[in-house]
C-alpha cells in the first residue's frame, strides 16, 4: 500500500485478518475515493463500469471516445482491441489470473466486506455501482 501512496499501517489499522478478497475491496474503496477526490477537486474525470463495457461493447467504446474528444468512429477497432491481452508480458497476464479461483463470498464476508464499503461510502456488494460521474451508453 505504500507503494500506492497509502501508508500501509493506516490502510490495514483496524483490520484483523486481511484475506485476498478484502485487500481488493480495500483497493477498489481506496481508488474510488481518490476518484472522487479528484472530481471534487475539479478535475475532468469520470468513471465506467466493468459490467457495461462487457454487456455493450461497442456502444462504451463510442461512450468513451466521445468522452476522451476521439473520433466515435474508432470504436469498432477499440473493441477488437479487447481481444488482446495488454498485460500479457506482466504478472498480471491473463494466462496466469485466468487460472485463479473466484474467492467465495460467504454471508459472513459479504456482511464484514459491506461494513467497510459503508465506511468509505461506497455501494454495498448487489447494489448497482455506479458512483458520480459514471459514464453511460443510455
Amino acid at each position: 500500500m505504500d507503494s500506492l501512496g497509502h501508508r500501509g499501517s493506516d490502510f490495514f489499522a483496524g483490520l484483523e485478518m486481511c484475506d485476498g478478497l478484502t485487500l481488493e475491496v480495500l483497493i477498489y474503496a481506496r481508488t474510488i475515493c481518490s476518484y472522487l477526490d479528484l472530481r471534487r477537486r475539479g478535475l475532468d474525470v469520470s468513471a465506467l463500469r466493468y459490467e457495461d463495457l462487457v454487456a455493450r461493447p461497442l456502444d462504451m467504446c463510442r461512450v468513451i471516445l466521445e468522452f476522451c474528444h476521439l473520433p466515435v468512429s474508432l470504436a469498432e477497432k477499440a473493441v477488437k482491441a479487447f481481444d488482446t491481452d495488454s498485460q500479457k508480458n506482466s504478472v498480471l497476464a491473463q494466462s496466469l489470473i485466468g487460472n485463479f479461483k473466484e474467492p467465495e463470498l460467504t454471508p459472513q464476508r459479504k456482511v464484514k466486506l459491506n461494513e467497510l464499503l459503508k465506511k468509505y461510502g461506497l455501494p454495498l456488494i448487489c447494489e448497482p455501482g455506479i458512483i458520480e460521474g459514471t459514464l453511460s451508453s443510455r
